[in-house]
């Protein structure tokens, strides 16, 4: 069993306080040994106004491969209501996103973020 250390974004700005644990408890399912940061209240980033995100960070460990791992996380998205009408009204009830997998980075323009900044030495 190979396992594969992961850091994750979560962001919710549409009940965010029930959302985010929810998204937890479903992650629980694809992670083993998360360390979860704080959750933080941010400034939306995009240009559509909408209310403030809760963000947080994880590091843990997955036995999914990246797509297996990204298909996962799509469907926690999907499964706690996510849809792309949602998104084009910038109603986000969850949003997860890889920023770290095996020590490789992706979503460079995340790890720019003050959040991420802010979150990263908690873990």
């Amino acid at each position: 069993m190979v396992m594969h250390q992961v850091i994750l974004s979560l962001g919710a700005n549409y009940q965010a306080e029930k959302n985010l644990p929810e998204a937890q408890k479903s992650l629980g399912q694809i992670l083993f040994s998360p360390h979860y940061t704080d959750a933080i209240w941010t400034e939306p980033i995009a240009s559509k106004p909408t209310d403030l995100y809760l963000n947080q960070l994880v590091k843990a460990q997955t036995e999914l491969d990246f797509e297996a791992l990204i298909k996962a996380i799509k469907e926690i998205e999907i499964r706690h209501g996510r849809t792309p009408e949602e998104r084009e009204q910038g109603i986000v009830r969850i949003d997860i996103d890889v920023l770290e997998f095996d020590g490789v980075q992706h979503h460079q323009r995340d790890w720019e973020r003050p959040y991420v900044k802010d979150l990263l030495p908690q873990l």
